[in-house]
C-alpha cells in the first residue's frame, strides 16, 4: 500500500495545479485520473473556443500561448499536456477512484486497480460526468446524446438541440453550417445571456432569418425513433427527427460526495460546505478544489476563478504539518 502526503482526485487543469503546489512545497502526491490528461477538456467538441483568454486559462504563472486571445480545446490539451510532462507530475491516468475512507490518522483511497493512504485528499473532479436528465420516455434511445463531439457526424440529418447555453448554442451553429437541419428547443423566452457575446447574435441571426427553427417556452414530452413530441404555447406539436443533441447541463456527482462525508445545503443548489479561506470541508483533512465547489451552479466557478485554490489548500496543509 503506498503512502502519500496529498491524493488528488481528478486531473483537471485545478487538479494539475494542485499537484503543481504541492510539488513546489515539497510534498509527496499522487494525481489519480479515470481518463486522459485533463479528461473533460478532451471530451469537449473538437472545435470548442474558450469563453477566457489564455492567460486566464495559465495555472502555475507557466504562460499559455494561443493562435487567437481566446484559445481552442487542442490548443488547451497541449498546454495542459506539456505542464504535466515537463514537470513530471506523478498522474496515474485511466484508474478510477471507487472510494475514499476516513482512517485514524488520514484516508484510505481505493482505487479499480489499486489502494493507496493519505494524510490529506483534495477533490477536482469538476462536474462535466453527470448530464442532467430530462426524465422523460425516448431518452435512453441511441439516437440520443448529452454530449457533443463533432458536426460531421450530423450532417444531412434533422437534429434537435435542447438547450439554450453556449454548449446548445455552439453545437445548433455548428451542426447548421456543416449541413444539418437544426431546431432548437428552449424552456426559456429567448437565447441564454450567458452565451459567448460574440456567439449569440449570431444564432439569433439565424434563428431570425429561419436558417434555424426555435421553439421557445417549450419542452420535449417524448422521443420517438423518427419524432419528437414537443409542448409549445400554441400547443402539443410531432417534429420529424434523426437526432437529438440534450445538452441541458451538467453535474457534480454528488453521491460521491456525500459518500465521504461532506455536508450539502439543504436545497436545490445542493453546495458543498467548506471553509473559503482553506476549501477545507467539514470532513478534516479533505479539501475540494475547482468547479465542484459550486454544487449545481455549474457556472459560477472556472479555470480563471478556481486556480487560487491550489495555493490556498498547500497553505493549509502546510500550516498543519508545522503544528
Amino acid at each position: 500500500m503506498n503512502h502519500y502526503d496529498i491524493v488528488i482526485v481528478g486531473g483537471g487543469p485545478i487538479g494539475i495545479a494542485c499537484g503543481l503546489e504541492a510539488k513546489k512545497n515539497g510534498l509527496n502526491f499522487l494525481i489519480i485520473e479515470k481518463g486522459p490528461i485533463v479528461n473533460s477538456l478532451f471530451n469537449y467538441p473538437v472545435n470548442m473556443q474558450f469563453f477566457s483568454s489564455s492567460d486566464l486559462l495559465e495555472i502555475d504563472g507557466i504562460p499559455f500561448i494561443s493562435n487567437e486571445a481566446k484559445p481552442k480545446r487542442n490548443e488547451a490539451l497541449e498546454y495542459y499536456r506539456r505542464i504535466v510532462t515537463s514537470n513530471d507530475l506523478n498522474m496515474h491516468l485511466f484508474e478510477k477512484v471507487d472510494n475514499v475512507t476516513k482512517t485514524n490518522d488520514g484516508f484510505k483511497v481505493r482505487t479499480d486497480k489499486n489502494t493507496y493512504t493519505s494524510s490529506q485528499v483534495i477533490i477536482a473532479t469538476g462536474f462535466y460526468d453527470i448530464p442532467n436528465l430530462l426524465g422523460i420516455p425516448g431518452e435512453e434511445l441511441n439516437k440520443v446524446s448529452h454530449y457533443y463531439k463533432d458536426p460531421h457526424f450530423y450532417a444531412n440529418q434533422k437534429l434537435a438541440v435542447i438547450g439554450a447555453s453556449n454548449s446548445a448554442i455552439d453545437a445548433a451553429l455548428e451542426c447548421y453550417r456543416k449541413g444539418s437541419e437544426v431546431t432548437l428547443i428552449i424552456r426559456q423566452n429567448e437565447v441564454g445571456q450567458r452565451v459567448k457575446y460574440w456567439v449569440r447574435p449570431d444564432i439569433i441571426n439565424r434563428i431570425e432569418e429561419g436558417s434555424i427553427k426555435a421553439y421557445f417556452n417549450s419542452s420535449v414530452q417524448e422521443i420517438k425513433p423518427g419524432s419528437l413530441i414537443v409542448d409549445t404555447p400554441e400547443g402539443t406539436i410531432e417534429l420529424e427527427n434523426d437526432f437529438v443533441l440534450a445538452l441541458t447541463g451538467y453535474q457534480p456527482n454528488f453521491s460521491f460526495l456525500e459518500k465521504l462525508g461532506v455536508q450539502l445545503s439543504d436545497d436545490e443548489k445542493k453546495l458543498p460546505q467548506y471553509n473559503k479561506e482553506t476549501m477545507e470541508t467539514n470532513v478534516e483533512g479533505l479539501y475540494l478544489a475547482g468547479v465542484i465547489c459550486g454544487g449545481m451552479e455549474t457556472h459560477k466557478w472556472f479555470i480563471e476563478n478556481s486556480r487560487i485554490h491550489a495555493p490556498m489548500i498547500i497553505k493549509s496543509i502546510l500550516a498543519k504539518t508545522k503544528i
